[in-house]
């Protein structure tokens, strides 16, 4: 098991929650290719964007539905600032998981993530669980709880 898997299964398991990552056999880097994988809406796909502060250099956590898209302007707004995409480097740095296998949880430093209202209209939704092969199946109001995502409006 990979330490990026690692750190999310034990994400989980400390905040006390029986979900259990799963290995797909083709990847799921993208939200549609997870959907398909899965066999669910895209809408039920959580996409973990991640932006980096212009001013600050804080890098923050965008968990959005599978077929939304983050408006950057509205994502400032709730920021308090410009953003930037954070890059490759950037985002392994802050969160220990490479583009395309992006955790909502298991980061190895603390980030201030914003929850799409859209993930509420599911019984489960599904996640990246560290690896571009790994997702996971979670209530949405655990996973907002677990992630610390405040509620946003922030897609177009």
């Amino acid at each position: 098991m990979s330490k990026s898997l690692k750190r999310v299964t034990a994400a989980l398991s400390a905040a006390g929650l029986n979900a259990v990552p799963v290995a797909m056999p083709a990847t799921t880097r993208t939200a549609q290719e997870a959907a398909d994988a899965v066999g669910c809406a895209l809408d039920q796909i959580v996409k973990s964007i991640i932006f980096q502060g212009s001013h600050s250099g804080e890098v923050i956590l965008f968990l959005t539905a599978g077929g939304n898209r983050v408006d950057p302007a509205r994502a400032a707004g709730l920021a308090g600032e410009a953003l930037l995409r954070a890059d490759a480097e950037i985002v392994r740095a802050r969160t220990g998981f490479a583009i395309g296998g992006v955790a909502p949880v298991g980061h190895l430093h603390p980030i201030r993530a914003f929850w799409d209202p859209r993930l509420d209209d599911f019984g489960q939704v599904w996640a990246a669980a560290g690896t571009p092969q790994h997702v996971f199946a979670i209530a949405p109001a655990d996973l907002r709880r677990i992630s610390a995502a405040a509620m946003g409006e922030f897609t177009a």
